[in-house]
């Protein structure tokens, strides 16, 4: 890099906070548009769900989505895979979907908005054509927004602007939109559903917490005279008022009382059956998602995984592939053979150990050759050309160095002993009946 004088240097300086609005000519915060203290495009749950325990669940099915890569590819006539195509809509699902969001980030707010709200809807921002007019058209900026109401032909979305920073509803045409319902409605988004008993379970548990931890006393004052006249129950009350005072004005909350007056003490734990039916709810909840506590907190197996991925997180994938293809695709893009696919990563739970025995047996069978194995695992692509390759390397291919040509082999006269016992034969039958051979016909 060319050296520059100290003067140089001053001139040519940046800082990102002292060169704010320095020129007259530079943009001032106030042209940048509304500012927020938080993001204005995130996801909020909503107020019951923020504080319980369902939260946690929403984020973990939101996470484990996001995992899996979904594509918009060819396919063959078979429906097998042949490449990703270079489209917008690819690189909305694979790089970037909006301003604010990259694509895991984007798939992570489809999935959570589909177990918050039940309904999610994608909404083709920017496109090189209306939508309107043609089918024909690529996806440049895609957002995701919320159902406000229904009409036959039409949906009215709440969608975050990014123009304004303001969440705007628009009326959109049902054709042009991905809408995309939660394959477990039933489970967590009914009035009634496990999810929801769930969690007004947890509002009344946190209202009785709330309740046994908001500072009061709970005492029972026994007073040595029975208050039935006004001026007894006047007198009770003065008294209670002093020991109020009493031990609000204390430093360390003592007060005193009279020798012939007994006090009770409530401030117990409520016993009720609240932690039980919760803990029955949650179990039966996870059962029905397929989650177990061992997911939840990392440390569970293979086949609990799989399980949980079959059961949770596949329909999710595929209610949300299915609705794109049906909305994004035209009848004869599907018919090139233009597709959106989901592809998960079979090794990303197998062990090391497992991992080289299937390694091996890929390669052994000529399933997949050595550098698509590598990319499997992270690894760079070997430059050897025999990476590329179908082949057994325990075997040797014809050649390969030091693999010797085998000779062609000889022409081997044909047998014909049987022929020569059949001749015998017929010569010793024409002896016995006196039958000159060479004058038979």
């Amino acid at each position: 890099m060319a050296r520059q004088t100290i003067g140089g240097r001053l001139v040519h300086a940046y800082n990102a906070f002292t060169n704010q609005s320095v020129q007259s000519n530079k943009p001032t915060t106030s042209t940048f548009g509304t500012n927020y203290s938080i993001r204005p495009d995130r996801l909020r749950l909503s107020f019951s769900n923020e504080r319980s325990i369902v939260s946690s669940i929403y984020t973990r099915i939101g996470i484990d989505t996001a995992k899996v890569a979904l594509r918009h590819v060819r396919l063959d006539a078979e429906n097998r895979y042949v490449e990703d195509l270079r489209s917008g809509l690819n690189r909305c699902l694979s790089i970037e979907a909006n301003l604010d969001q990259a694509s895991r980030a984007f798939l992570q707010d489809v999935a959570m908005s589909l177990c918050n709200e039940g309904v999610a809807v994608l909404v083709p921002v920017d496109t090189t054509v209306s939508p309107e007019e043609t089918g024909g058209y690529d996806i440049l900026t895609m957002r995701v927004g919320t159902v406000v109401s229904w009409h036959p032909k039409h949906v009215r979305v709440s969608l975050y602007n990014e123009e304004t920073g303001r969440r705007e509803e628009l009326m959109l045409n049902k054709r042009t939109v991905a809408i995309i319902e939660n394959p477990l409605y039933s489970v967590m988004n009914e009035p009634n559903s496990t999810l929801q008993r769930l969690i007004r379970k947890l509002n009344l548990l946190d209202a009785v917490d709330e309740q046994s931890s908001s500072g009061k006393l709970d005492m029972i004052i026994q007073l040595p005279y029975t208050i039935k006249s006004e001026a007894r129950r006047a007198q009770a009350e003065q008294r209670r008022k002093d020991i109020e005072f009493q031990l609000k004005g204390s430093q360390y909350g003592i007060a005193y009382t009279d020798g012939t007056e007994k006090i009770t003490q409530l401030n117990r734990p409520a016993e009720n059956n609240l932690l039980k039916q919760i803990e029955f709810l949650v179990d039966m909840l996870y059962g029905q998602l397929g989650l177990t506590a061992e997911i939840m907190n990392g440390t569970a197996d293979e086949a609990a995984m799989l399980n949980y991925f079959d059961r949770t997180i596949e329909p999710i994938l595929g209610a949300i592939a299915e609705a794109m293809k049906r909305s994004f695709l035209t009848k004869t893009a599907i018919t090139q053979g233009q597709s959106i696919e989901y592809y998960r990563d079979p090794f990303k739970l197998v062990p090391m150990a497992q991992l080289a025995e299937m390694a091996d047996k890929f390669t052994r069978n000529e399933i997949v050759s050595s550098n698509e194995f590598r990319g499997f695992i992270g690894l760079k692509p070997s430059k050897d050309p025999k990476a590329d390759e179908l082949r057994n390397s325990n075997v040797p291919q014809p050649g390969d160095p030091g693999m010797a040509t085998p000779a062609p082999a000889e022409a081997t006269p044909p047998d014909t002993s049987a022929f020569d016992e059949i001749d015998k034969v017929l010569d010793s039958v024409f002896q016995d009946l006196g039958v000159d051979e060479a004058a038979s016909p």
